[in-house]
């Protein structure tokens, strides 16, 4: 497979080739025939990749504000890492893709192999879709013109929100791309149209398309061309779909509207608005959101859940199918909206058309190379030579998933701690590809079994979404692997039980990335709570900051929660710095036995441990970013030990200790990497004893089980 990405940090336009995806449940696998470069938004990502650092932070201020913030809690050294490394991954490129339906993924309907489908799939020779962003084209809709088809759904949803009536004046200011498309769809409403742009070539083709234009850059006036349009009595309607930072496009649109009017920004613009051209006119604003109902919205768009049509009308499929049908009857027509056909293989000079043709419209990518061989799920990253040979009882790693803690963190700590990094696999292909080349494994995958299967391979670390861990964890330990599991370990008690035969099963190692045990100042904490032998109270706060309701992470199902996927982290460190079994679990969530809803991000664990210790987690998503986002608190015999980010640990009373500081945050991912690799070298159990993995999850699990009791 091969897709086009942008390195937002060079600048570059890549075509990467990469395993191609597997087909997943509840998607399409699609051979692609066509795609479309949408020049505004695309050229918007291309411009802002080639510009230097600090117009990038021009760009985004409210991103600066966070960085300077997490300068603040985390320190600079530890932030500069996040940034390059944020900018540092390539993005894939486009959202308008046609092909044909090569595989339909469990519990899909509606599709069938072979079917020509369109949808918001990146350009790339083979894309894996959810059905719900996916739609049959009709036998008469050309490819190319089905290529056209979620661009124009930008603008129909944009028409949707604005609510034209038949015979009502619109404007549309900026007539590219989707501008275009815009008028064509309101004159087939019954709409009189006003074309605004600067360019006159666009301006024509906005008049073959039957409306009414204006021309600020020849001197024309665009409010006094707006109430001429109108007769004098203010336009009813004004999409906004130009991309540019000045305000002009907002105040003008308010100056010539009538009163009540509708404005509707698709585009992007400055939005200094002006309260009383608003106020006089009782005048709506709104933000168009893409292509219609369900866009963010994972349960429709991940989980294929449809919203019912006699109660959402238009959803992004169905915004599709209109904008499909409207093709097939002629009402709404490609013609001079191409400008340019280009080769996929030689997609990135397609992009320079981005910023070296300004009057670049519709750019078609086209791909006629073969489809077979496309469809490799492997793919060699470097040669077999360049590789040097290990010893037969060493480490081979086989990385499963390769996001953004994967690439950012957990690949990096195994490189610096010595691993022999054989494989990486990852669902789309592309991000192992990208994350495997930097890191230097031998070569990429997208088919999991693959890996587990290849005997080279004695040890596996998984990096995927929590609802995977358990399921792959159990198929590596009977595939006889070594097993590394990031955080969490499983998500139910059944997972665990699975998990715990397959180890006992097993003659392997087994590790879960509960890393904070083995950050340096941790190891510090530890050697000086091991002086006091009477019984110990911990207070471990995990200022985890605010995340939406719709994050996997918060879903039970994908996520397990913030307790088990994140809290877990915390009741592991404390089991460690307490040195005794875990005897009792608590814990009461924000909102619990009251009308109010709960919420599992903002709670409170007890613990009580066999020596007569206790403590509390405090996992909470409602507090100030500016404290500490973790603060580890001991107190015993008269002393306190107080830690922060794992940073700078303080001692309070406690003799022969003041403080200590490290220049860099140190979480101890590298040395948590390095321990296991040894263990496994070393053929022997694991840096934390299984026992205790177990014994950890199942209190996440029974904190969790308590929370979600309560209401």
């Amino acid at each position: 497979m091969q897709q086009i990405l942008q390195d937002l940090g060079s600048g570059e336009t890549i075509l990467v080739t990469a395993p191609a995806p597997q087909v997943r449940r509840g998607q399409l696998l699609i051979d692609t025939t066509k795609s479309l470069i949408s020049t505004g938004t695309e050229r918007m990502l291309v411009d802002f990749g080639k510009a230097g650092m600090i117009a990038k932070a021009r760009a985004q201020p409210e991103k600066v504000a966070q960085v300077l913030a997490k300068v603040k809690t985390d320190g600079l050294l530890t932030t500069i890492d996040a940034v390059r490394s944020k900018l540092g991954k390539p993005i894939p490129l486009g959202y308008s893709n046609v092909g044909v339906v090569r595989a339909v993924g469990a519990g899909v309907e509606g599709f069938a192999v072979g079917d020509r489908v369109v949808s918001n799939g990146p350009h790339a020779d083979v894309v894996s879709v959810p059905q719900n962003l996916c739609a049959r084209i009709p036998d008469s809709v050309s490819d190319e013109a089905a290529s056209f088809t979620v661009v124009a759904s930008i603008g129909l949803q944009g028409i949707r929100l604005a609510q034209p009536t038949l015979g009502e004046t619109v404007v549309v200011t900026g007539v590219g791309l989707i501008g275009l498309l815009t008028v064509q769809l309101l004159r087939a409403q019954g709409c009189r149209v006003l074309a605004i742009d600067f360019d006159a070539e666009k301006l024509a083709i906005a008049r073959a398309f039957g409306a009414e234009t204006c021309n600020p850059g020849a001197g024309e006036d665009p409010v006094a061309a707006g109430m001429a349009f109108s007769r004098g009595q203010g336009v009813d309607a004004v999409i906004i779909t130009a991309s540019t930072k000045s305000n002009n496009p907002v105040t003008q649109a308010a100056q010539m509207s009538r009163k009540r009017g509708r404005i509707i920004l698709v585009g992007v613009t400055g939005l200094a608005l002006n309260r009383a051209d608003f106020y006089e006119k009782e005048l709506t604003f709104q933000v168009s959101c893409s292509y219609g109902p369900g866009r963010y919205d994972p349960a429709y768009e991940e989980r294929g859940n449809d919203y019912p049509l006699g109660f959402v009308r238009w959803t992004e499929q169905r915004n599709f199918a209109a904008v499909l049908d409207l093709l097939a009857s002629g009402h709404l027509s490609i013609d001079g909206l191409v400008s340019h056909r280009v080769a996929f293989a030689e997609a990135p000079d397609a992009y320079a058309l981005l910023t070296s043709d300004k009057g670049a419209l519709g750019i078609l990518l086209d791909y006629p190379h073969a489809i077979e061989s496309r469809h490799s799920s492997i793919v060699d990253l470097i040669a077999d030579g360049e590789r040097s040979a290990s010893s037969p009882a060493a480490p081979v790693l086989g990385f499963i998933g390769a996001g953004n803690y994967a690439s950012r963190v957990l690949i990096p700590a195994f490189a610096k701690a010595g691993a022999n990094l054989d494989s990486i696999a990852s669902a789309g292909g592309t991000s192992g590809v990208l994350h495997g080349k930097n890191a230097g494994f031998r070569r990429a995958a997208s088919d999991t079994a693959e890996l587990l299967a290849d005997p080279t391979i004695n040890t596996v670390v998984i990096a995927t979404r929590h609802d995977s861990h358990a399921d792959l964890a159990g198929s590596a330990l009977k595939a006889g692997k070594n097993v590394f599991v990031e955080k969490p370990l499983c998500l139910t008690r059944e997972e665990l039980a699975d998990v715990r035969a397959a180890h006992d099963a097993a003659n392997t190692t087994l590790m879960v990335g509960f890393n904070r045990r083995f950050a340096p100042l941790v190891s510090r904490m530890k050697s000086l709570v091991g002086q006091v032998a009477e019984p110990k109270a911990f207070v471990m706060v995990m200022n985890a900051g605010a995340i939406p309701a719709s994050h996997w992470t918060q879903d039970p199902q994908l996520g397990g929660g913030r307790i088990v996927g994140e809290a877990c982290h915390h009741i592991d460190l404390m089991r460690f710095l307490a040195g005794s079994p875990i005897v009792s679990v608590e814990a009461r969530s924000m909102g619990a036995n009251t009308a109010q809803p709960l919420t599992e991000d903002k709670a409170v664990i007890t613990l009580g441990f066999a020596d007569g210790s206790f403590g509390t987690v405090h996992y909470l998503a409602n507090g100030g970013n500016s404290f500490p986002k973790e603060r580890i608190e001991v107190f015993a015999g008269g002393r306190t030990l107080q830690l922060d980010n794992f940073v700078a640990l303080r001692g309070f009373n406690w003799p022969g200790f003041r403080k200590e500081k490290l220049w860099r945050q140190d979480k101890g991912q590298v040395a948590c990497a390095k321990a296991f690799l040894d263990a496994v070298a070393d053929g022997r159990e694991g840096p934390i004893p299984a026992d205790q993995l177990f014994e950890v999850a199942e209190a996440s699990i029974l904190a969790v089980e308590k929370i979600r009791a309560q209401q």
